[in-house]
């Protein structure tokens, strides 16, 4: 991921977004110090080469403070896109990746520093922006233009990048990027559009066309983006900080989807296929069974349907189809008429009822209860029932736009 992309979407708004970052033990930092104003300025100005060299001098001078360590992160990679040489631009990724475990290590929790950190590797490499290789030069003279905000040069390569290469996101992408550092959020909202029109299973995109709906108050349709970004990449760091952001914004919180399932059948020894279950699911009569169901059917997909399905696979994995089958098997008590129940079901398996008369059983699956095998099988289905993954977010996890 573009590290302005980022970068871009905490110093506008990041305040409302995951844990504040660790304060100095007292005594330790002078946060009226003129210097230490004036580099963090330079920060927020987004003039990242000056802040970078303006941040050392305020980490040496103060080397408990948290925050400066993480900005000095966050500036070094600013200054690792402008830098000419690829051996420069490897150190300064190497040195932001050290400010940021040091902020870590001093306690700060923040979303910027842990995203951050995990976009640099630990040999601080960097991959070719294009395969083309005069796009990938249009996009770094860009990303060297971005770092200085010097805007009109940074539009200019992007367009440059664009205009060789036009099924190419990521030169939409920076347009974007760059239209909403400017605070043109209309602009920055067209090339958006057309980012997500060349990829439209990447998150990015939508999440800052939420950022540029949000800064202009249009709440449910920065809401709908937001939600577009997590159906294109539910399982990547970034791509619930739209929503977070959102939801700060307007007082709320997450809805509760009120299913809890028990825990898989997990492989023994010998091969043998163990399952426990917590006793408080047993309490009630009518959940009981429907459990002990859902616990069976999976034990019989990890003991031979699996590889039954699956002939060309030669180990087992927890799947979708799995998932499903159990839960229908559990379902077929869960949808005994309530009249002749004795006792009443379950908030889980009225729920499940719901989700499943509704078609979103899968959604649910896949959003609300994956793992990282059932991970692997999420592509195929959003292809093919990204209307389904959207409605079950929009009713069951996102609360309404005020």
């Amino acid at each position: 991921m573009k590290w302005t992309c980022v970068l871009r979407a905490f110093l506008f708004a990041a305040v409302v977004v995951g844990a504040p970052r660790a304060a100095a033990p007292e005594g330790q930092v002078n946060f009226n110090d003129p210097d230490r104003q004036q580099a963090v300025q330079l920060y927020d100005q987004r003039k990242m080469p000056e802040a970078a060299a303006a941040l050392e001098i305020i980490v040496a001078r103060y080397p408990a403070d948290a925050g400066v360590h993480e900005m000095l992160g966050a500036a070094l990679l600013g200054r690792a896109a402008g830098q000419p040489d690829p051996s420069l631009m490897q150190a300064d990724r190497l040195s932001a990746r050290k400010e940021l475990l040091r902020a870590r290590e001093l306690g700060d929790n923040s979303d910027l520093c842990r995203v951050l950190l995990a976009e640099i590797p630990e040999d601080g490499s960097f991959a070719s922006m294009s395969s083309k290789a005069d796009v990938d030069a249009a996009l770094r003279e860009g990303e060297a233009a971005f770092s200085r905000a010097d805007w009109p040069k940074a539009i200019a390569a992007y367009s440059r990048a664009w205009d060789l290469d036009p099924s190419q996101p990521a030169a939409a992408l920076y347009l974007g990027d760059t239209y909403y550092a400017m605070k043109n959020m209309d602009q920055a909202g067209m090339w958006f559009a057309r980012s997500i029109q060349a990829n439209p299973n990447t998150e990015t995109a939508y999440r800052y066309w939420g950022d540029a709906l949000l800064a202009q108050g249009r709440m449910k349709q920065a809401r709908a983006k937001y939600i577009e970004g997590m159906v294109a990449e539910p399982y990547r760091a970034t791509s619930a900080m739209g929503l977070h952001k959102w939801l700060s914004t307007n007082g709320l919180k997450w809805k509760t989807v009120p299913i809890v399932l028990p825990p898989g059948p997990k492989a023994g020894k010998d091969g043998a296929v163990e399952i426990s279950i917590d006793p408080s699911m047993l309490a009630n009569p009518d959940g009981a069974p429907a459990w002990l169901l859902y616990l069976a059917e999976r034990s019989a997909w990890m003991k031979k349907k699996y590889l039954a399905e699956n002939p060309t696979e030669k180990t087992y994995r927890h799947s979708l189809a799995e998932e499903l089958s159990a839960l229908k098997t559990t379902l077929i008590l869960g949808q005994t008429p309530v009249d002749k129940v004795k006792h009443k079901r379950s908030a889980s398996l009225e729920t499940l009822v719901k989700l499943n008369q509704e078609g979103l059983l899968e959604a649910f699956t896949l959003l609300s209860n994956a793992d990282a095998d059932l991970a692997k099988d999420y592509a195929v289905y959003r292809d093919a029932h990204r209307d389904k993954l959207i409605a079950y977010l929009d009713e069951y996890l996102v609360p309404s736009a005020p």
